[in-house]
């Protein structure tokens, strides 16, 4: 394997940072755009890869790949509509580490003779299905890295939740790159919950005054969980301070009970908190504990699905613990630190655990079930 595909391939969640002037389903984005410039940024960003479009229709040419070559070491990737042996060649001779291939566009031979090619001349090769007969002919040809588009290319339209379903069907000893609509921290962790290891992100980045600050805010971890919430307006306070979930608990025996799952901004992730049993509900995500008597139990299981996706390590009911913070640093994996944590505590946990997400819900309110917009913002302004 090369330099792009074995970039993708360490711990956590990578970036590969996209540059492009135009697309057509946006238009012109940034049409005075320098690669030189954003790859740069994108590297001090902590982009592992940089993939770049040589396509005119992008408002790309592989001069763009040449002067990107010129200024970073990220390994790069030629996107463009490839489809003969002349095509990698270019890519290789403009510094490329690895190119796009569409199985929209090809039939399995033609794959198979350009990732065969692409492996003598030294190119890695992103193969990118976009429906469930793609995957499995990429998955058959043996391509890694596997991109799956959440794009049809054919209308533009984005559908992310079929997205999701291929990437958590895709086998787990390829790397696979969830490409295309991802906006927020939580669109992209949905992605990496669902198995992906790493982002290809565009037009998002070409759109930020900050394409950096915006890079680094996709990826940046702990996320964090506004919980106990039951107005709408409640929600749209966690999103506006920034909030990556928002938490609907459905225990019949909770002062914090939901009436549903309130309807959620799209940049957002709904969870859906039971204790014992799991109920249909809509929820992107599930959060259960056990039940313990007539309460919780201690600790919870987050749920994609019907796949545990990472592990939530809470308070005892109505109890404390001196050795919380200790307990959580030990689990390994996914980790979301929950528990009697505010604006003024959530620093030393994010310190102490490292977590990939923390959680708030009795000390962010003004009554049970109303949360107070003051504590909501400085808690997630502290947790980043």
């Amino acid at each position: 394997m090369g330099r792009f595909r074995d970039a993708l391939a360490g711990p956590g969640l990578a970036a590969v940072a996209e540059f492009k002037r135009r697309s057509p389903s946006a238009g012109d984005i940034r049409s005075d755009a320098d690669p030189a410039a954003f790859a740069r940024a994108y590297a001090d960003a902590g982009a592992k890869a940089m993939s770049v479009l040589v396509d005119e229709r992008f408002g790309g040419s592989w001069n763009d790949l040449r002067s990107t070559r010129d200024v970073t070491t990220l390994p790069l990737l030629a996107k463009g509509f490839f489809t003969t042996e002349d095509d990698l060649r270019a890519a290789r001779e403009a510094g490329a580490d690895a190119v796009l291939l569409l199985l929209r566009d090809l039939d399995d031979a033609r794959t198979t003779g350009l990732m065969r090619l692409a492996g003598e001349i030294g190119l890695d090769t992103l193969v990118e299905a976009h429906d469930a007969i793609e995957l499995e002919r990429a998955v058959r040809l043996g391509a890694d890295p596997i991109g799956i588009n959440a794009r049809d290319l054919a209308t533009f339209a984005i559908d992310r939740p079929s997205q999701l379903e291929l990437v958590a069907r895709a086998p787990r000893d390829r790397i696979v790159v969830a490409e295309s609509g991802i906006d927020s921290r939580a669109q992209g962790a949905a992605a990496e919950l669902a198995g992906a290891d790493a982002l290809l992100v565009g037009t998002s980045l070409m759109r930020a005054p900050d394409p950096g600050a915006k890079l680094r805010e996709l990826v940046s971890r702990p996320l964090v969980k506004v919980c106990g919430l039951t107005r709408e307006e409640d929600v749209a306070v966690a999103a506006a301070a920034g909030a990556d979930m928002v938490g609907f608990i459905l225990a019949a025996e909770s002062p914090r009970r939901a009436p549903t799952v309130l309807p959620v901004p799209e940049t957002l992730l709904a969870v859906a908190v039971h204790v014992g049993e799991v109920e249909q509900s809509g929820a992107d995500l599930v959060q259960l504990y056990e039940r313990e008597g007539d309460h919780r139990g201690r600790d919870a299981v987050l749920l994609q699905g019907e796949r545990q996706v990472a592990r939530v390590v809470d308070l005892p009911w109505r109890d404390t613990d001196p050795r919380h913070l200790e307990r959580a640093a030990a689990v390994d994996g996914r980790v979301m630190v929950a528990g009697g944590l505010a604006a003024d505590n959530v620093r030393a946990a994010v310190e102490a655990v490292r977590p990939w997400a923390v959680d708030a819900s009795s000390r962010l309110e003004q009554a049970p079930g109303i949360k107070d917009p003051e504590l909501v913002r400085a808690f997630v302004e502290a947790a980043r």
